[in-house]
Parts: C-alpha cells; sequence; structure tokens
C-alpha cells in the first residue's frame, strides 16, 4: 500500500450524527474528537509525515454562539488533554489560519502546544483553525503586493514557489490524498492552491463514524491509481519519468 506523505481531511458530519441519535449537536462534536484521536494514532502508526484536519472553518463563526462556544471548549481540552502525547509520540503541532480570531484562553493554549512541540522530529499535525482557503489567497496576495510596493519583489517575477511561500501552509508538501466524510461532494474552500493535483476520496460516513478501518480503505483505494500531474501514463512509465512523482 502507497502512503500519502501528506493526508489532508475535511472532518464532515458531527451534528448530522448526533441529530440521527436526538442528541445536542456537542455530543456530535465530542464523538468526533475521539475519531480525532484514533485516525491521528493510525496516521502516525502507518507513517503519515504530515496531516492536517480541517477542524473549525471561518465560516464556522456564524453558528450558533452555544455551539461555538462548545468547539472552542473541545480544542482547548484536547490541546490540554493530548500535549503529552504528541511528545511521547513525537508530533509536531501546526496551525493554519487566523488564530487571532480564537478566544485568548484557547489561543493561549494553541501557543503553549506549539511552542512545546516545536522540535518534535515526527509527524506534523497542522490543525485548519478559523480557516478559509479564498481568505488564506488573499492573505497572501496581500503580502506578494507588499513586497511589490516596497521594491522587494518583481511583480513579473512572481511564481508558484512565491505565492505557496505567502500561504499559510509555507513549508509543508501539498497533500497527495484528501478525504471528505459524510458523503458531501465538495472542497468547502479548504487548500484550494495546494490540492491542485491532489487524489480525492469521498466517504459516506459521518466522521464520527469514520474509523482507522475506514482509513486503510481509502488509503488502499489511494494506491491503486496513477497520479499523473498532466502527463500521459506512458511518460510516467517511461525511464525519464521513472519515480518522477516524488518530483511534483
Amino acid at each position: 500500500m502507497r502512503i500519502p506523505r501528506h493526508l489532508a481531511i475535511i472532518m464532515d458530519g458531527n451534528g448530522r450524527w448526533a441529530q440521527q441519535r436526538h442528541l445536542p449537536r456537542v455530543a456530535g462534536h465530542q464523538k468526533g474528537v475521539e475519531t480525532v484521536l484514533e485516525i491521528v494514532a493510525e496516521a502516525n502508526r502507518l507513517g503519515i509525515s504530515y496531516l492536517t484536519l480541517y477542524a473549525f472553518s471561518s465560516e464556522n463563526w456564524g453558528r450558533p454562539d452555544a455551539e461555538v462556544d462548545a468547539l472552542m471548549g473541545l480544542l482547548g481540552s484536547f490541546l490540554q488533554s493530548q500535549l503529552d502525547t504528541m511528545l511521547q509520540n513525537s508530533i509536531r503541532l501546526n496551525v493554519i489560519g487566523e488564530i487571532e480570531r480564537l478566544p485568548a484562553e484557547t489561543a493561549e493554549m494553541l501557543r503553549h502546544c506549539l511552542k512545546l512541540t516545536a522540535d518534535q522530529p515526527g509527524m506534523v499535525l497542522t490543525l485548519a483553525l478559523s480557516y478559509g482557503s479564498r481568505n488564506e489567497i488573499v492573505r497572501a496576495v496581500r503580502t506578494l503586493a507588499g513586497q511589490a510596493a516596497r521594491g522587494e519583489l518583481d511583480p513579473c517575477a512572481i511564481n508558484d514557489e512565491n505565492v505557496a511561500q505567502a500561504l499559510d501552509t509555507a513549508g509543508l508538501p501539498d497533500p497527495e490524498l484528501l478525504i471528505r466524510t459524510s458523503g458531501e461532494l465538495r472542497i468547502s474552500n479548504f487548500l484550494l492552491w495546494q490540492i491542485a493535483y491532489t487524489e480525492l476520496v469521498f466517504s459516506e460516513l459521518l466522521w464520527p463514524d469514520f474509523s482507522a478501518r475506514e482509513l486503510v480503505k481509502a488509503l488502499e483505494n489511494y494506491s491503486s491509481r496513477q497520479r499523473r500531474f498532466g502527463l500521459t501514463g506512458e511518460q510516467l512509465t517511461s525511464d525519464f519519468y521513472a519515480g518522477g512523482e516524488g518530483n511534483h
């Protein structure tokens, strides 16, 4: 089985899972955290180097205040309870998004975990928090425009690498695989630049029902595909392009 270097997941379906069971939506989010723990552990065991989870979108701020407060509380509890586990398993925590919008107490705990795990040599666990890809791209454009206005960057010289380095994900490889749960067939403003050539797997399962076994099934699906990057299959199997996937 081919293991992607970078796996991204849109964790969708917590609310519907709870509603199907006539439970409050927060119960679905609580159950979803249990799935996060299982998937992080399995991804680490399988040797995935980068795992990026869409935890809270910029649009999620529009949800009812009680649900947002519950989500922020769950995030704080997750960070506090999992810090030792991350350190024991050499996991480095990373974050993308507008972190300044998070509640002060949550942001402080997040910064604490980021600092303590900064030198960990193992899997990089990235949480997308208060994140929206269009907003990320706009902020990157503003950064590049500012550099150009100050004479630090020739506008005509701007290329893919410049843009990538201005994004929140600077320093991370693009995902080879993106999984979305809950049966929804859309990207929902997640990593729009970064997934240009990413393989997509959509699971019918709601996130709380997703499991390590389902992750392996998705990876087996991914392993069966040939990633061509606009080339032909014949080119990829030629001597010139042999092993070319890792060069893109």
